[in-house]
């Protein structure tokens, strides 16, 4: 680390500066612009793709990810500031770039960005997978054998439901699903009424598998041979236009806005709203156009025309239109060797062995890091409250559960048992608001209070509360986390939930509880801060405080471990801070919009993201206090939105062995140098690499190896 190596230590030397008061905190060199900032975060993940020392199948993985990613940003980013354009209420950022000059540098590094995918599938992942066994195989490459078994397969399995379309003005080009594989052909002929027909288009319904397995007993094939579904029918398709003369067949997609809106003041049923929406958002305005690389020129403009698009939301790709499709091979593939080793997350001492989880919680604070700890205990924590007659009551809010949500099926139990029951869901939880509908109504039908947050503000703090009666008096036992209840996603993404019996605490969270259902005021917290209320301005105080230490002669340290930074009176702080000498290490998975190493600026701000195994989800926030350190953990990013237009959720880790345990993870983030990427100023990321006389840290494999070794 370049300032301190260790955290705990007390006398951390600081490079301390006058601030310099002629600089303009608000000028825009000073911004680095978000949707620009959220490619280079995909161009990490598709680094990942490309590092040898990553398993071959998770190197697959991750180029699949950057494919999602890539689908999110045009469905929710690029649509929005398309639409805002539109109607003319796009204002430039902090970072002053006109909304037309901002859509044209994103398609330009998008541009860039969807080559490299494609070049590392074709020159990288598909001969790598070759020399493994997993073939994808094209169809100049087919055997006598495989395409006669493909033909077979073609007239049984997709003809059926296929619909193909000849295009005319009478028959225009017909609906065209969000993300669907399509195929525009340029035809020679007449159609069976004498009529010249030029175009047709073959639609290939989401039913259909976008990979196909050739079976093994075929000669020449493998057990992990596979066809794309867009070589089928593109081969056979002329089976379809009987007596025309095809002269070109080309795959394509279109991304369109998916962001839901609902005008929640105007509506009288959200929910009622949100299922309208959901349907209508499959065919909202298109945003960009894939189409196979050799694509007819005078077929794409026809295309563009037809979906109001410009020449730059045209995008050609080597390859299938929907790389994510390839992510199925990771589960069709038996191949332990070439994905990373399986782990089995380890469970505190204080739980572990311990036949009552509420007795633990009360002799002590429990923190748990996921997904290097468990998550049953949360589960537990919820089962036990839903089955124990000592339990009056249950809250809990819900962004995410997934499918099949053991914490759903407990608290669905508790109701039907007569418990109190409230859970606070949040139905606009982007792209998951259909499954949330579905376990709202699960929990109503069961006697469950459900509330759908507030009006204008997503519910996104993640917090349970259990109230029991105990020896003649009620206690309150709290979850509170800094990601969801989600068994699937704690698997994979990296968070921090705290069990605690804290009195305070308790209280806190029950008058929070009471604000979402009542919508009325509350009186000021002991121990947690929230937003959009207190939570910023409680930021700005524990920043500000770290420079009051400085300017008395004492150290100022901050480290933020966050999603994003975005949100510009925060940035301004910390450059604030920078300027009085307080040390600032920021690690940021994704977007961050500060610009770190300006001299006079920021030049005591170090940004880091770590990319690995994982994805980093964990919001911590440590401040040095003069000595008295501080540690909070939250659901919030420090974004515009989580500030201000969320209801979120800050909290204290008041024990000192917790307290101290994060410092150190934090310790261990920061010193990652195999994984970790560093921003400069002018915006651009750089991989970390350890100095010769340094040995290789990785983060996320110290969190592994620790918990290994207590289980």
């Amino acid at each position: 680390m370049a300032y301190t190596a260790d955290m705990n230590q007390e006398n951390v030397t600081v490079p301390q500066q006058a601030p310099e008061p002629s600089l303009d905190l608000s000028a825009p060199e000073y911004y680095i612009n978000r949707e620009l900032s959220l490619l280079e975060f995909n161009r990490r993940v598709l680094e990942q793709a490309k590092n040898p020392e990553t398993p071959l199948l998770e190197r697959l993985r991750f180029l699949c990810i950057s494919c999602t990613n890539l689908d999110e940003f045009f469905e929710i980013r690029v649509a929005g500031l398309k639409q805002r354009v539109e109607i003319g209420s796009a204002a430039p950022g902090p970072d002053a770039i006109k909304p037309g000059d901002l859509l044209t540098a994103i398609a330009e590094t998008a541009t860039g960005l969807v080559a490299e995918q494609y070049r590392v599938l074709n020159e990288e992942m598909i001969p790598a997978l070759d020399r493994e066994g997993i073939r994808f195989i094209r169809r100049g490459e087919w055997t006598d054998r495989q395409r006669d078994w493909l033909c077979d397969y073609f007239r049984r399995e997709i003809v059926p439901v296929l619909s193909p379309i000849a295009l005319d003005p009478m028959r225009p080009v017909p609906k065209i699903l969000n993300k669907s594989l399509n195929f525009i052909l340029k035809l020679h002929g007449n159609d069976a009424f004498g009529r010249p027909v030029q175009r047709a288009l073959v639609q290939a319904p989401r039913s259909l598998p976008r990979l196909i397995q050739l079976p093994s007993e075929l000669p020449d094939t493998g057990s992990s041979d596979y066809v794309f579904l867009s070589s089928v029918i593109h081969a056979f398709v002329h089976e379809l236009f009987a007596g025309m003369e095809i002269e070109g067949c080309y795959q394509f997609r279109v991304t369109r806005n998916s962001d839901l809106y609902v005008d929640d003041e105007e509506v009288d049923d959200l929910m009622r709203a949100l299922e309208g929406e959901l349907t209508a958002s499959r065919y909202g305005a298109a945003v960009r156009l894939e189409i196979a690389e050799g694509c007819a020129p005078e077929l794409a403009d026809y295309l563009l025309r037809h979906f109001h698009l410009e020449s730059q939301d045209l995008y050609r790709v080597d390859g299938p239109v929907n790389l994510n499709r390839l992510a199925a091979v990771y589960d069709l593939v038996d191949r332990p060797d070439l994905k990373y080793p399986p782990f089995t997350p380890g469970v505190p001492a204080a739980i572990r062995g311990s036949d009552d989880i509420f007795e633990a919680i009360r002799r002590q604070d429990i923190l748990l890091h996921h997904p290097f700890e468990s998550f049953a205990p949360v589960m537990e924590f919820i089962h036990r409250a839903a089955n124990d007659p000592a339990v009056l009551a249950i809250k809990q809010t819900l962004y995410r559960t997934g499918p099949d949500s053991p914490i759903v099926e407990s608290l669905v139990q508790a109701a039907r048992a007569g418990k109190e029951v409230t859970v606070v869901i949040e139905l606009r939880a982007r792209f998951d608001e259909a499954a949330n509908i579905q376990l709202a109504n699960a929990l109503q039908e069961a006697g469950a209070h459900v509330v759908y947050g507030v009006v204008g503000y997503k519910t996104h703090a993640k917090m349970a509360l259990v109230v029991r009666r105990e020896s003649g008096r009620l206690r309150r036992y709290v979850h509170l986390g800094t990601g969801n209840y989600h068994p699937k996603t704690t698997r994979a993404y990296t968070d921090y939930g705290l069990l605690s019996a804290d009195e305070d605490i308790g209280e806190d969270i029950h008058e929070l509880f009471l604000q979402l259902t009542s919508l009325m005021k509350m009186p000021r917290l002991k121990q947690v801060y929230h937003s959009p209320f207190t939570l910023s301005d409680r930021l700005h105080e524990l920043i500000e405080r770290e420079m009051t230490h400085v300017a008395e002669g004492g150290t100022g340290h901050i480290v933020v471990k966050v999603n994003a930074l975005v949100e510009p009176e925060i940035i301004r702080a910390l450059y604030r801070a920078s300027g009085a000498g307080v040390h600032i290490d920021l690690v940021i998975r994704g977007i961050c919009c500060l610009r770190p190493g300006i001299p006079g600026l920021s030049e005591n701000i170090r940004v880091h993201s770590v990319i690995g195994r994982f994805l980093e989800h964990t919001r911590a926030y440590y401040f040095h206090n003069g000595g008295a350190q501080e540690v909070w953990c939250s659901s919030a990013d420090w974004m515009d939105r989580n500030l201000f237009r969320r209801v979120e959720l800050m909290f204290p880790l008041n024990d000192p062995a917790i307290r101290d345990r994060v410092i150190s993870d934090l310790d261990v983030y920061l010193g990652d140098n195999q994984q970790a990427w560093s921003l400069a100023a002018d915006g651009r990321y750089s991989r970390v690499a350890p100095p010769p006389d340094e040995p290789a840290r990785c983060a996320q494999m110290t969190m592994l190896e620790r918990w290994a070794e207590s289980t």
